[in-house]
C-alpha cells in the first residue's frame, strides 16, 4: 500500500525506524545471529536480511535515513524564489480574484504557467522548502460534490 503523506511516517517515526537500524548495525558487529536480532528488534527477519546486506556493502551509512520519500523539488533555490515573490503578491494579481486564498491547485497552475513545469496537485505544496505554508484549503466547507452513480454498479 502506498501512502500520499510521506510514506505513513511522521519525522519522530523515520527516526525511531532508523535507529532500530543503527541497533542492529550494532548487533552485526557483535555477530549475534538473525533470528535473535528480529525477536530483540521486533522486525521480521526478512528486513534484518536486507539491513545485513546493506550494512555488508556500506556499512553504518548504508542503514542511516534517506529522508522522507518523494521526488526533490525541480525548482533550483533561483526560480523558489521567484515563486515566493508571485505568492507573496497573492492569488488576485495572477488572475484568480473570486478569493485571496492560494490552494495546492493555484499553486500547481502558478507553476506550470511561469515555468513550465508540471507538478501533480499532492506534490506542488510540499516539494519546495519555504512556500507550502502558502497553500491551505478556501475558508467555509466544502463544496457540495454530486456523484453520478457508475452504470456498473459499485461506488
Amino acid at each position: 500500500m502506498r501512502y500520499p503523506d510521506g510514506g505513513g511516517l511522521t519525522a519522530d517515526q523515520r527516526t525511531r525506524r532508523e535507529e532500530v537500524r543503527l541497533r542492529a548495525a550494532d548487533l552485526f558487529d557483535e555477530d549475534v545471529k538473525v533470528p535473535c536480532i528480529a525477536r530483540e528488534l521486533r522486525v521480521s527477519e526478512k528486513s534484518v536480511y536486507q539491513w545485513r546486506r546493506a550494512w555488508e556493502a556500506g556499512g553504518r551509512e548504508a542503514l542511516c535515513s534517506k529522508g522522507p520519500p518523494g521526488y526533490d523539488c525541480r525548482l533550483g533555490p533561483r526560480l523558489q524564489a521567484e515563486l515566493a515573490a508571485w505568492l507573496e503578491e497573492g492569488p488576485a494579481s495572477h488572475g484568480w480574484t473570486d478569493d485571496q486564498v492560494w490552494t495546492a491547485a493555484r499553486v500547481r497552475t502558478l507553476i506550470g504557467r511561469k515555468f513550465h513545469i508540471s507538478y501533480s496537485v499532492s506534490v506542488s505544496p510540499g516539494c519546495c522548502t519555504g512556500w507550502a505554508s502558502a497553500c491551505r484549503c478556501p475558508p467555509g466547507p466544502p463544496p457540495n460534490v454530486t456523484r453520478t452513480p457508475s452504470p456498473h454498479g459499485g461506488r
